[in-house]
């Protein structure tokens, strides 16, 4: 797989790389990009294998909240079905293991997480890449882990937890701190099976009877940005060395394929930044969101229609600027030095760890021209411009 390849004619300054479930965990975690959520009980497998959705690159099939308490044996049944059909397919060579996008679960508790684990076998477990665990808690986060770990082990795979925060002790205050603290201690022997902290703005905001509106962002909501700021102190610290997704955005709305021409014509952050009409509600709330995520040091967000997809991987590439920036803060030992665009000073170290990320988004989404080249890795190659 490799990100922001929907636009054929698009030259990068350098192209993203290719990756699979199989990549170094320190990239692999900045390569998720726009996860695409979808109920278990979603028919997935015959569109993978047709490759119709080609932005897809992570994707999480729910056994929680998008389905029925009465339809979690017939979601099981149909993932494990789906796997099975793309185990098969890999081994009949008419995929390979780029062709196939990192696909977790979300499971509903703990309790259905063990009784499903027992059902997975070691080819249906080399399909999948990993686990996501709701309401992700200090109560029973060693019961989710220490299960990921021992699943691993039985099936010789290997299979990633991602935890989302979006709990009641997390979304009050006088809990916060203290729950906080708590997951991040427990998740430090189980470190190496994390690929990502994902974080639930929904649920925090139904805490407090409040939701962004089409025209607002999730940074609108105070209690909520409280919240994301205090998650963001804790897990989001160099050393630590996790990434962190960007909350989900709700909203369906897509774009028509004759209003991108639109965006030719304008500075698209400038657009942004000012809330000028860019494309429709939907799509210029989700673009002012992705900004404000990659701001705020979230990498990827959670989405819930394919077409917001590549609007969320081409806004995590690089701009030629902001590489050569991180080249040359990494090539000094210390000191300050002058900017390649003659802009600004670049401070070796306290901007190194900055640029370690930029090169790690470099890798995964590459690096484009100038921040007008968004626009043009938001266009399909079949779109009429």
């Amino acid at each position: 797989m490799k990100h922001n390849q929907q636009n054929t004619s698009f030259q990068f300054q350098y192209e993203p790389v290719e990756f699979n479930k199989w990549t170094d965990k320190p990239l692999l975690q900045y390569c998720l990009g726009g996860t695409l959520y979808m109920p278990g009980t979603r028919h997935i497998v015959d569109k993978l294998l047709a490759r119709q959705i080609p932005a897809l690159k992570s994707m999480v099939m729910c056994f929680e909240d998008a389905i029925r308490a009465d339809e979690i044996e017939a979601a099981q049944a149909n993932v494990l079905e789906q796997l099975d059909r793309l185990a098969l397919a890999l081994d009949e060579g008419i995929i390979n293991e780029n062709d196939i996008p990192l696909i977790f679960l979300r499971v509903r508790n703990h309790d259905q997480f063990i009784r499903f684990a027992l059902q997975l076998n070691s080819d249906q477990a080399r399909i999948l890449s990993g686990f996501v665990f709701p309401k992700y808690s200090s109560c029973d986060a060693m019961v989710y882990l220490d299960q990921l770990v021992q699943l691993n082990q039985r099936l010789d795979a290997r299979l990633y937890g991602m935890p989302i925060l979006e709990g009641k002790a997390i979304a009050y205050r006088e809990t916060r701190e203290e729950e906080l603290e708590k997951l991040k201690e427990l998740m430090v022997p189980y470190k190496d099976y994390i690929l990502n902290v994902r974080v639930g703005g929904t649920d925090f905001s139904s805490f407090f009877g409040v939701r962004r509106a089409i025209s607002t962002s999730i940074y609108d909501i105070l209690l909520v940005r409280d919240i994301l700021s205090d998650i963001l102190n804790v897990f989001n610290r160099v050393e630590d060395g996790y990434t962190l997704s960007g909350p989900v955005w709700e909203y369906f709305l897509a774009y028509k394929r004759d209003d991108l021409s639109i965006l030719l014509e304008q500075s698209l952050n400038r657009s942004l930044l000012t809330l000028q009409p860019i494309l429709n509600d939907a799509i210029d709330g989700l673009l002012r969101e992705v900004l404000l995520d990659k701001t705020n040091g979230f990498v990827g967000k959670t989405v819930i229609h394919p077409s917001h997809l590549k609007y969320v991987n081409a806004m995590q590439s690089v701009t030629l600027e902001e590489y050569e920036d991180a080249q040359q803060i990494l090539k000094v030992g210390d000191g300050v030095i002058k900017s390649e665009n003659n802009n600004k000073m670049n401070e070796a170290n306290p901007h190194r760890n900055w640029a370690r990320q930029v090169m790690s988004r470099a890798q995964a989404y590459g690096v484009i021209k100038n921040e007008s080249e968004y626009v043009q890795l938001f266009i399909d190659s079949a779109d009429p411009i």
